[in-house]
């Protein structure tokens, strides 16, 4: 990504910067560590604090642990050159310690790599070691508040009278599916973050994270929306491989950079926070929605057939919480969503 591609973005950074400015001098003059800074999340997160530096001259500084320094900068000179960041290379289960004290931690380490998924095992080692060690990082710098983006996941499946999972709700991920492996961590993951909250007395921060889109989002993972544009952009068929019928809502990612550092600065420790939109819709309908968003695209195809009589899945979060006691809101329409993050994957797939 080069200069002229960041600019695309100033219109959202602007918009970050308008509904965060309560959060700022929390962060000024600070030291912030971040797992997972090359991925969706970290590189909004990135992108927002490096325009709240250069607007607001906060001399914030971020050092991001990453697999592959080299890998990043290619992918994000305009990020990982930019002289408030630093980037130092480890695993997350194993890094060494940096020197130095960091007051704010971000762990957002998620892996999308499809084959990640395959391997239950490595899933639970990934997210479960890689919290714990962490946190022993926190504990090591005297960091005073530690985000931890958890997911949706924990709630397992959602029931089909539930119209909106709350964080209240105590429902739980099957322990004989091989499938829960990455929502059985994440649980793990939260409850090791509430013990070396309550142990060590670190304000920890969980933001139950649903579904997203758009700049950053791998537009070839396992993301239904992200593959729906990238088709359309493409000029060819979305294609439905499923029914069409499970149920999803989308949060524009300018307005989870919001939501993410303000649950930081803002948020009660050790009370998850959901994080995403209310406003669900079904896959056949997301994938219509993407059509008409994009003139090239020729239209919807849906390979699977509904079973008569079976309620369809949701997957769509209750944001009460978000709203009442931090003000968070869902800014940006779907819509307009598709749209930005369209013109973004054109210009990128274009080279």
């Amino acid at each position: 990504m080069n200069n002229s591609d960041e600019h695309m973005l100033a219109r959202d950074l602007e918009h970050i910067l308008l509904n965060t400015q309560n959060i700022w001098d929390d962060l000024a003059g600070k030291d912030i560590f971040i797992t997972g800074g090359t991925g969706f999340y970290g590189c909004w997160l990135l992108e927002s604090l490096i325009h709240a530096n250069r607007r607001l001259n906060l001399n914030t500084r971020i050092t991001v642990l990453t697999r592959n320094p080299d890998a990043f900068a290619k992918k994000a000179p305009h990020l990982a050159h930019n002289p408030s960041v630093r980037l130092i290379a480890g695993d997350v289960r194993s890094f060494d310690f940096p020197p130095g004290s960091f007051s704010h931690i971000i762990h957002a380490a998620t892996d999308t790599d499809s084959g990640f998924y395959s391997d239950p095992i490595e899933i639970i080692k990934t997210i479960v070691d890689g919290t714990r060690h962490t946190l022993e990082f926190a504990c090591h710098c005297g960091a005073k508040k530690f985000l931890f983006t958890s997911s949706g996941a924990v709630y397992g499946k959602q029931p089909y009278e539930l119209s909106h999972l709350p964080e209240e709700y105590m429902g739980g991920p099957n322990p004989v599916d091989t499938s829960a492996a990455y929502a059985e961590a994440k649980r793990m993951a939260e409850q090791l973050c509430v013990l070396y909250s309550t142990r060590h007395d670190i304000a920890v921060k969980i933001a139950r994270g649903f579904a997203f889109v758009g700049p950053y989002m791998a537009e070839n993972a396992h993301f239904a929306i992200m593959n729906f544009i990238r088709d359309g952009v493409s000029g060819r068929k979305i294609q439905i491989r499923g029914d069409g019928t499970p149920c999803r809502s989308y949060l524009y990612s300018a307005d989870l950079a919001i939501w993410l550092w303000t649950i930081l600065v803002r948020g009660e420790s050790r009370r998850p926070y959901n994080v995403g939109s209310e406003k669900g819709l079904s896959i056949a309908e997301l994938a219509n929605l993407v059509a008409e968003a994009l003139p090239d695209s020729p239209g919807v195809e849906i390979l699977g057939r509904p079973n008569p009589g079976q309620p369809r899945e949701r997957y769509v979060p209750s944001t009460f919480r978000a709203h009442s006691a931090l003000g968070l809101e869902e800014h940006i329409s779907l819509l307009d969503s598709i749209q930005r993050t369209s013109r973004w994957l054109s210009k990128k797939l274009s080279g």
